[in-house]
């Protein structure tokens, strides 16, 4: 019976995607070499966030960040870390620049003033941090964050001159449904009616069914959604847009997998969590693409 249910689900999903106008992924024999052709779904380098989360002691902090400047990073990869708010100063300055930028995993909707333990986007450009994540599905769920409050925290850290990974993504329940598509649509107009200049921003697909549970979509199911999202872009935003954007993947990303999601043409990265805190395993995965090339 459940072998018959999965079927159900999958045929569910493909008819959805057909009514889309997203391509269908072949074999693997068929799909195996075209990210060796055309190198990526768009023109940008290959990225890797890790999103470090509430995690990290001083200790721990300084062997990762030490782990990690031991290692390589190649010139066709854009690596990116997220410490939390009171690690960042420490990593800022101890993370090796040649190799590794460094991120916030939020930031406030409004400017400098009242807003108790919130951090402006002000603050993070003085700190010389570049990148901030926003939208994540943790904040959607645990703090109420709405499509439109996480689009106005967009404008607002790309208008302060910070670059952003926009977090977008739908729960098993609404992939089950068959609401998956209206749920990205949803997040991505919202962010796309506030922005007009796509060049700072990264979009992570992270469906929430996959964050921290180990289990990861198929390179197959990641490449097709990612497939929808890139012609989201090119019908409701520009084909320049489609192309140049990056779209990376996030949900259980390890060092075991990372290679066979690296080879999808429409996969332009990862954004990582736990395995992020294992300096060896996350520089794995921030070498996934060129060992896919090779």
């Amino acid at each position: 019976m459940r072998v018959q249910v999965n079927a159900f689900r999958r045929t569910l999903r493909a008819r959805a995607l057909r009514s889309h106008g997203v391509p269908q992924v072949g074999t693997a024999s068929q799909q195996g070499s075209r990210r060796h052709l055309t190198r990526m779904g768009c023109d940008g380098k290959f990225f890797v966030g890790g999103n470090w989360k509430s995690n990290g002691t001083k200790s721990s902090v300084t062997k990762l960040v030490e782990e990690l400047n031991a290692g390589s990073v190649p010139s066709n990869t854009e690596v990116v870390c997220a410490p939390t708010f009171v690690h960042l100063p420490y990593v800022s300055e101890t993370l090796d620049a040649g190799k590794f930028q460094v991120s916030a995993q939020n930031c406030w909707v409004e400017g400098y003033g009242a807003y108790t333990g919130e951090i402006t986007a002000e603050a993070l450009g003085d700190m010389s941090v570049n990148w901030v994540i926003l939208g994540h599905s943790e904040r959607r769920a645990l703090n109420g964050e709405t499509n439109e409050f996480v689009a106005d925290k967009c404008k607002k850290a790309l208008d302060t001159g910070l670059s952003v990974i926009a977090c977008i993504g739908e729960t098993l329940e609404q992939r089950e449904s068959g609401k998956m598509f209206e749920v990205l649509d949803a997040q991505l107009a919202a962010i796309a009616g506030k922005i007009d200049d796509w060049s700072s921003v990264v979009v992570a697909y992270e469906p929430v069914w996959a964050i921290g549970t180990g289990v990861v979509a198929t390179p197959d199911q990641a490449q097709e959604v990612h497939a929808y999202l890139r012609k989201w872009f090119a019908d409701n935003v520009s084909p320049s847009v489609s192309k140049s954007l990056r779209v990376i993947y996030g949900g259980s990303v390890n060092a075991e997998n990372c290679s066979d999601l690296a080879t999808k043409e429409d996969v332009d990265g990862f954004l990582v969590g736990g395995a992020s805190l294992k300096g060896p395993d996350f520089l794995v995965i921030a070498n996934a693409f060129e060992m896919a090339r090779a």
